[in-house]
């Protein structure tokens, strides 16, 4: 009688303890007859802003302080986040290099286009790039380099590049990927 307690008791507390909801939990191992139980967390933090503005701040760009603006317009829009950013680099190498006051980093109408704010230019770039690009199929920079930048053979390139030095910017003080082992 004794042993059926203990092992009552401790089917009962590793039911209360080991029990989690399974959408707390990422992955789930259950190893053979030894019941060895392994969760691994994933936690997962956007750092896109600070890495974007940091960026952008190596180049001492004017459009540093609107790193979340962009994110955020290219998530609206549903454009990689570093596609814009990638853009000024080529066009106007991160809005230094343009007309004066025409907030056109993005070499738009070959230059001639004037905006009146760095919110409205990063607005009217990604709700065309969604419209007139993405959703007729030109959903990679080589297409789009052809209608955005013809004739030129680099452009695409160009901003493949940019898009990876973003992404490969390093930070400090924020975790992209974290994993955790309990």
């Amino acid at each position: 009688m004794k042993k059926l307690f203990i092992g009552l008791l401790t089917a009962l507390t590793a039911v209360i303890f080991l029990k989690q909801p399974a959408q707390a939990l990422d992955k789930t191992y259950m190893a053979g007859a030894s019941a060895v139980l392994r969760n691994e967390i994933i936690v997962k933090e956007d750092c896109r802003k600070q890495k974007l503005e940091a960026f952008l701040v190596s180049y001492n760009s004017p459009l540093a302080s609107f790193a979340q603006e962009l994110i955020d317009t290219a998530d609206k829009y549903g454009l990689d986040w570093r596609l814009i950013p990638a853009i000024t680099g080529v066009e106007s190498t991160f809005g230094h290099h343009i007309p004066y006051n025409s907030y056109n980093a993005y070499g738009w109408a070959n230059g001639a286009y004037k905006f009146t704010s760095w919110e409205q230019s990063i607005g009217i770039v990604a709700k065309t790039l969604k419209e007139k690009y993405i959703d007729r199929g030109l959903d990679t920079t080589a297409k789009i380099g052809r209608v955005y930048a013809p004739p030129s053979k680099t452009w695409a390139n160009k901003v493949n590049y940019f898009m990876e030095k973003i992404d490969s910017f390093e930070i400090n003080g924020c975790l992209e990927l974290l994993a955790l082992t309990i």
